[in-house]
């Protein structure tokens, strides 16, 4: 039967190593690319102005692919469930295809997807290609538990064999057959808004560093896979924090919005590795794909994964609240240029590196200020251009020693920390222009140095720029001892795997209820 099919895209923007696109072409005699504008993911309060433009950047991208292949993008605005159940009906599908997604309101939304298909005789058909292996599978592995360190993650992923090597974009033989109804009016109904009719002011908008899409993205994959040597030694540890241009690949946001396929990397990568020496998970590039892939399965087998609350493998801390502490990390005015700078990059280009993640995190959390990681994993997620929900919660809990890394006595200064990569403070003057003419001696502690260099330097610390809002020695120590009671505090069995039961998540689609749920749960095993 040939169908009328409806792919929808959601992370996958792209067209390499989708398979979910290329099931949709199978016996199609119709074809709709859609992106839904889904109100509860697309909005202002969890996605910042950068997020909003690489989105639409990646979405014109996607839509001048398609065109090439006699096709085109169909942008729609409002809840998924809603938005189907119209479309199903007004373009008569037959079959709806998509990408798996494992996030929980991901998953819930699907949910209620599915019986709407159904509900109308919409056969659903979906793929596994948003990380490298279907997680719920290394969880299977590790009979039914989630492994909850790298180096067991790394023990079943081995066991599972490489993984699946990615497929090529569909061509236009593979589409010779399909057509793509429009309408003279597409534009005005289907077309990508423009930043400005989403409500952004651009005209604030800095440069644009990292343009979204998948051209970009095998672009600058291309480029960094030229330099062999580099990607053969790359050590994450060992890159700089505060290096003036980025000291690492910049391909996270791509691999986030699915513009580069974590399998396409990962494939690109090995070919360069074949026949030389090379650096070794966990330090090296396929170890940074593969913590991801971490704390992708984490999310999966965790329940509450994003909260501390009801989370079985999270330490219960007693973080303060306060407003103003948490709004002058957010606003850079913290009066450690270390941090401030960082915080300012973050504003301005929507990356910062990651172990400059881990200074900001730190000095949050259980390093200074003592707030609760949740505030900070809020305010990431708007700003990054990789806001990406599991890596975002784990990472998180990872930096306050919260859940898998527990060295809680372990703090970074934000005075020597940046140091060490950047004595001059170079990095600072280029965020913080207001400190350029502090000799380096006092770049990282403005405050220490004398009234008559903070004359000469144009910055009075107090009036032009904030005075620490804490005594690093003094919190950072009061604040182990914190830690150290909260870790007492802990039920033994907190750091156990939790087993992967259907009790685990409300509504997760392990339990199998409805006929939509056996519908999703028939279509993952083909």
């Amino acid at each position: 039967m040939a169908h009328s099919t409806l792919h929808w895209f959601r992370k996958g923007l792209r067209l390499q190593d989708n398979p979910a696109l290329m099931a949709a072409l199978r016996d199609c005699k119709e074809l709709y690319p859609v992106f839904i504008l889904d109100p509860y993911l697309h909005n202002k309060t969890c996605m910042g102005p950068n997020r909003w433009r690489f989105l639409i950047g990646s979405l014109k991208d996607l839509d001048l692919s398609l065109r090439k292949l006699n096709s085109r993008l169909f942008v729609v605005r409002g809840k998924p469930g809603e938005m189907l159940r119209e479309l199903f009906s007004r373009w008569k599908i037959t079959k709806l295809t998509y990408e798996y997604d494992t996030e929980p309101y991901s998953l819930s939304r699907d949910k209620e997807v599915a019986a709407v298909a159904q509900e109308h005789g919409v056969e659903v058909v979906y793929k596994v290609s948003h990380t490298l292996y279907d997680v719920d599978r290394i969880i299977e592995q590790n009979n039914g538990k989630t492994p909850l360190t790298y180096k067991r993650l790394q023990e079943l992923t081995r066991s599972l064999g490489p993984p699946k090597k990615p497929i090529p974009a569909p061509s236009v033989e593979n589409m010779q057959d399909v057509k793509t109804p429009c309408s003279e009016n597409h534009e005005g109904k289907y077309g990508i808004p423009t930043l400005e009719e989403l409500g952004h002011n651009t005209a604030s908008l800095p440069e644009e560093l990292f343009p979204g899409g998948e051209q970009e993205a095998l672009r600058r994959l291309d480029e960094h896979m030229r330099r062999a040597s580099w990607v053969c030694s790359f050590e994450k540890p060992q890159t700089s924090p505060n290096s003036l241009s980025p000291s690492t690949t910049v391909l996270s946001p791509y691999v986030t919005f699915g513009c580069l396929s974590a399998r396409t990397f990962w494939w690109r990568l090995a070919d360069v590795y074949q026949g030389k020496k090379h650096s070794q998970p966990p330090v090296s590039l396929h170890g940074q794909l593969l913590w991801r892939e971490f704390f992708y399965t984490a999310s999966v087998g965790v329940p509450n994964f994003n909260r501390m609350e009801g989370n079985p493998v999270c330490t219960q801390v007693d973080w303060d609240t306060n407003s103003e502490y948490v709004a002058a990390w957010r606003e850079a005015r913290t009066g450690f240029p270390f941090i401030d700078a960082i915080m300012t990059q973050l504003r301005q280009e929507g990356w910062i590196h990651h172990l400059a993640r881990h200074a900001v995190a730190c000095f949050l959390t259980r390093g200074d200020l003592w707030i609760s990681w949740e505030e900070g994993q809020k305010v990431f997620e708007y700003l990054l251009l990789d806001g990406d929900w599991a890596l975002n919660a784990g990472n998180w809990q990872w930096l306050s020693a919260s859940t898998f890394f527990h060295q809680y006595f372990r703090v970074y200064s934000p005075i020597a920390f940046g140091k060490k990569t950047d004595k001059n403070g170079d990095y600072i003057k280029k965020y913080l222009p207001l400190l350029k003419k502090f000799p380096a001696e006092f770049i990282y502690e403005p405050w220490k140095a004398p009234r008559s260099v903070q004359l000469a330097a144009g910055c009075i610390v107090g009036k032009d720029y904030p005075r620490p809002i804490v005594q690093h020695e003094v919190v950072s120590k009061a604040n182990i001892g914190r830690m150290k009671a909260a870790y007492a505090r802990r039920p033994h069995d907190a750091a156990e795997s939790p087993s992967k039961s259907p009790n685990n998540k409300p509504g997760a689609k392990r339990k199998v209820l409805s006929v939509a749920d056996m519908l999703m749960k028939k279509q993952r095993k083909e």
